[in-house]
């Protein structure tokens, strides 16, 4: 298995951070950022780039907007997914337009999931 952190892709990472879609913004700014359970976006994860990740609640956020509805995309996530759950993780995915139309439900939808991750 590939180590946990690839550090040729921080740059990469960074940049991200630093051009976050406007999902990823209100997402983190109006919940994640000041929520209990620490998280951090844009997290490396061998050789992926995680949206959101809690390493307490070993859980990552993946945010899809459209280009992950097309049968590459679909392929992508799906070993992406495989990939990080061999690390222990469960990885959740929001479709952008549940990020933009129900928001206070995909606030809770996370809080369950964290909770229920940190009570095994």
């Amino acid at each position: 298995m590939q180590r946990k952190h690839n550090k040729n892709i921080v740059p990469t990472a960074k940049m991200l951070r630093k051009n976050m879609t406007k999902e990823e913004k209100h997402l983190w700014y109006d919940f994640l950022r000041e929520y209990p359970v620490r998280f951090t976006r844009q997290k490396v994860l061998g050789k992926y780039i995680a949206d959101f990740y809690s390493a307490q609640a070993k859980l990552v956020i993946e945010l899809d907007g459209s280009g992950h509805y097309t049968d590459d995309g679909i392929k992508h996530d799906i070993e992406r997914t495989a990939f990080l759950e061999e690390y222990g993780l469960t990885v959740i995915r929001i479709d952008n337009v549940d990020i933009n139309k129900n928001f206070c439900g995909v606030c809770e939808h996370i809080d369950k999931v964290v909770k229920q991750s940190l009570s095994r």
